[in-house]
C-alpha cells in the first residue's frame, strides 16, 4: 500500500515536467557536446569523479585529499576549457527561447537585396573566384567588423564582385553584410574546430563554418579550386548549390517569404544564370 501511494504522490504533473525538462537539458549538452572536443574531456572528469569516489570509499586519504583540492577549482578549469561551448550553448538557448521579433518588412526590397548577393555568388561561382559573405542575423558581429576594413556601403552585386577580384586587395577575408549593406570586408573569422569537419574543405569554408557556431550568422562561401557555392547555417554545410537553390535558403535563414512567381525574383534569376554563362539577357515574360 505504500508503494502505489508513493507511486501516485510522484507521478503527478510537476514530476513530469521536472523529468522532460532535465532529459530536454540532458538531450541538448549532449548533442552540443558531439563531436567536438570537450568529448574526451568530460569523460576525463567522469574518471576523476570516479576515482575520488573509489578514494573515499577505500580510505585512500592522500588520493582524496589532492583530488578534493582539485574539485575545488574545477568550475574555473570547466569555463577555461569549455568557453567555445558554453558561448554557443548559451547562444542556442537564446535562439530557441527568445520571443520571436517581426522583421521589418520592405515590400520586394529584402528579396531585391539578398538577390544581389545570390547574382554575385553565381557570377564569382562561373568564374572560379573564392569569396565569402557573412550575413548577420540577432547576433552582433561588432568584434569581426571592427577588426576589417570598414565600408557601411550599399549592398551590390557590382561592389560584391569587386571586392572579391583577385587583383584588388580587399579580396583576402570575409565581407559582412550587417542590415542589408556591407558593413567591412577583409575581415578575418575564427576557424572551426569541429573534427568532423571534412579535410576537403579549406580555410575559407573552415572560417564561414566557424563564424556560424559561435553565432547565428549565415555564411555564403565560393570555392576557389572548384567553384561550388556552400550555404552554412549553424554549424551546417550545404554543397554544390545552383542559384534557385542558394536563394532559397538565403531567404528562409532571413524570414523573408520565397514567391515563386514573383516578376522580380524570376529576373534576378534569369540575370545571374545570364551573366555566369556570359550570355545575354533576355526578357522575362511572367505567366
Amino acid at each position: 500500500m505504500q508503494i502505489i501511494d508513493y507511486l501516485q504522490s510522484a507521478i503527478s504533473l510537476r514530476s513530469i515536467l521536472d523529468i522532460i525538462f532535465v532529459f530536454i537539458i540532458v538531450y541538448v549538452v549532449l548533442r552540443l557536446l558531439r563531436g567536438t572536443r570537450a568529448v574526451p574531456t568530460v569523460v576525463g572528469i567522469v574518471l576523476l569523479a570516479l576515482l575520488y569516489w573509489l578514494a573515499v570509499a577505500q580510505d585512500f586519504r592522500t588520493l582524496e585529499f589532492v583530488l578534493a583540492s582539485a574539485i575545488f577549482y574545477l568550475p574555473i578549469l570547466i569555463i577555461v576549457l569549455f568557453q567555445s561551448e558554453i558561448r554557443q550553448a548559451l547562444i542556442y538557448f537564446g535562439n530557441r527561447l527568445r520571443v520571436p521579433v517581426i522583421r521589418r518588412q520592405r515590400g520586394n526590397l529584402g528579396e531585391t537585396i539578398y538577390d544581389e548577393v545570390v547574382l554575385a555568388a553565381t557570377t564569382l561561382s562561373a568564374s572560379k573566384t573564392g569569396a565569402l559573405i557573412v550575413i548577420e542575423r540577432s547576433v552582433g558581429l561588432r568584434n569581426f567588423i571592427d577588426a576589417g576594413v570598414q565600408m557601411d556601403a550599399t549592398l551590390s552585386y557590382d561592389l560584391l564582385v569587386t571586392v572579391f577580384n583577385p587583383s584588388t586587395p580587399l579580396h583576402d577575408g570575409a565581407v559582412i553584410v550587417q542590415e542589408e549593406r556591407i558593413a567591412a570586408a577583409s575581415c578575418f573569422l575564427p576557424l572551426t574546430k569541429n573534427p568532423s569537419v571534412s579535410r576537403e574543405l579549406g580555410t575559407r569554408h573552415r572560417a564561414a563554418i566557424g563564424v556560424t557556431e559561435g553565432t547565428d550568422a549565415i555564411s555564403v562561401v565560393v570555392s576557389e579550386e572548384t567553384g561550388l557555392i556552400s550555404f552554412i547555417e549553424n554549424g551546417d554545410i550545404r554543397r554544390n548549390l545552383n542559384t534557385k537553390q542558394l536563394r532559397r535558403l538565403l531567404l528562409k535563414a532571413m524570414n523573408i517569404p520565397l514567391i515563386d512567381n514573383n516578376k522580380k525574383a524570376k529576373e534576378a534569376l534569369k540575370k545571374a544564370n545570364a551573366k555566369a554563362l556570359n550570355e545575354p539577357e533576355t526578357e522575362v515574360t511572367v505567366g
